[in-house]
Parts: structure tokens; sequence; C-alpha cells
């Protein structure tokens, strides 16, 4: 298997498809999956001639399921080992929900000099979690009611999640996939329970507003506008007002897991903004 070993021992999975010399396109997964949900998009755009590296974050798919340091700090530096090792310049970050998160700490901290573009699709920044400050976020309750689900029985949790709200399947007259369930049960099953445990609290408590200021390079934030698992109003319109050059499409009743049900639709926004 391709991989890199972080400095703190820890070894990253990765897939790299495509001509060495192609503009490189680095995708962020969601919690808790891994690398595999961007099939569609990585297979859509390695046809297209571009350079397409998906990484499986520390603890999730086919990456070291280490006990510990599961946060955005070790998610950012873990992309930076990928890219330094890969020597990826001029490359379009891509972030889904958690990997959205992900990606803008990346951008801020490592991106100087590597980074063309930025997208964010479904993305957890600024906050997801209700503050004084942040009175639209997601209550703890919640938050505490995922942690219960997944300690108590993690493989039924999984099952009604991608079954229900991730893809919009509980929404009246929803058709859903059970290819596309099993596949996501099959994802996160990859992973390790004391991972996705602690990736709560990273995607839901973390507070991306100071790197989402200091991001200057151009910045897609796409939403759906009936997502049930990071509620638009509460995330992609206030990123956009924080960078400093974006563009804000939200799409109206598209579910969290648009890359999968609207493919066709995140594909062709993908690639009128790069190529912009």
């Amino acid at each position: 298997m391709t991989s890199v070993t972080t400095k703190d021992g820890v070894r990253i999975f990765y897939k790299d498809w495509g001509p060495k010399s192609a503009q490189p396109i680095v995708f962020h997964h969601g919690w808790p999956l891994c690398a595999d949900d961007w099939d569609t998009q990585m297979l859509h755009f390695v046809g297209k001639g571009y350079r397409v590296i998906a990484h499986d974050r520390r603890g999730h798919g086919r990456s070291s399921q280490v006990g510990g340091s599961h946060d955005m700090d070790h998610y950012a530096a873990d992309a930076a080992a990928v890219v330094d090792h890969l020597d990826l310049r001029n490359a379009i970050h891509v972030g889904h929900s958690t990997g959205g998160g992900e990606a803008v700490r990346y951008v801020s901290r490592y991106g100087r000099g590597r980074v063309a573009k930025l997208v964010l699709i479904s993305a957890v920044p600024p906050l997801m979690l209700k503050t004084e400050g942040n009175p639209g976020g997601l209550p703890i309750d919640i938050l505490d009611d995922l942690r219960r689900q997944l300690a108590a029985n993690r493989a039924q949790f999984y099952f009604d999640f991608a079954s229900g709200p991730f893809y919009g399947y509980n929404r009246p007259g929803a058709k859903a996939s059970q290819a596309v369930i099993w596949n996501w049960w099959r994802q996160g099953m990859m992973g390790g329970a004391k991972a996705h445990y602690d990736g709560i609290k990273a995607f839901s408590e973390t507070d991306f507003t100071e790197d989402l200021k200091s991001i200057a390079v151009p910045t897609l934030v796409l939403h759906g506008g009936d997502d049930q698992i990071v509620p638009v109003a509460d995330s992609a319109p206030l990123s956009a007002k924080l960078l400093k050059n974006s563009t804000l499409k939200i799409h109206e009743g598209l579910p969290h897991g648009i890359c999968t049900t609207h493919a066709s639709i995140v594909n062709a926004e993908l690639s009128a903004f790069i190529a912009a």
C-alpha cells in the first residue's frame, strides 16, 4: 500500500492517480469515512487529465488505528505530510464535511506556496457547536448523543446514520440506495472506534474562524440547502464571509452527502471553479 509515516509515527494511507506532471487535486474525506468516499470525483478528474490524491485520516480506513491525537491540528499535519512526501504544488484542495475543516486548517498553516484553490463542500467551519458566540450551532446534547450511540453499538449507529440524515434518505419520497448505505457502513467500520469517537469533538468543537480569515486563495463554498448534518445557515454563508476570496453556492433541497447523491452537480461545480 502507498503510505507515508508522520513525525509521530502514524502511517497514513493515500491514493495517487494520474500523471505526476498534471495539476493535483487533493481530496479530504468526511467523518467517519475514508478516501474511498471520493471515488466518483477521483475517477472523473483523473479522466480529465488531473492528478488526484486522497488519504485516509489517522484512525480511519487503512491508516494506523492510533489511540490518540485525533484533533484538527494532527489531521492538518498528516495532510501536510502526504503533500510534502509527494511534493505537490499548485494544488486544489477539496474537503467534504470534517474534511473541509481539515482542509481549512491545512491551507491556513501549511499551504503557503503550494495551494492554488480551495473547495469546501458541506463543510463544518466556522464552528459547529452552539456557544454564546455561536448561538446557531448544534447543542452539545446532540453531539453527546452521537458519542453515546457510537459507544453502544457502532455498527447499528452507522447503518442508521447512512440510512437516514446523511443522504437525506429520511425525507418523504426519498429513494434510498442500499448499495450507498452499505458502502458508507463499510468505510466507517474499516476505521477505529476510538478515532471516530474522538473525532466528534474534533469536527464539532474546533473553531476555524481565524484559519478562514487567513486564507487568501480563491475558495468555493458549496453546500446543500437541506443538509441535516451540518446545517447550512450556521456554516457555508458564515465561512464565505470570513474568507478573503470566496464564491458561495447553495443548492436548495440537497443533502449532506451530495458528493454521492448528486455527484454530477458537484463535479460540474468543481470543474467550473477549477477552470475559472
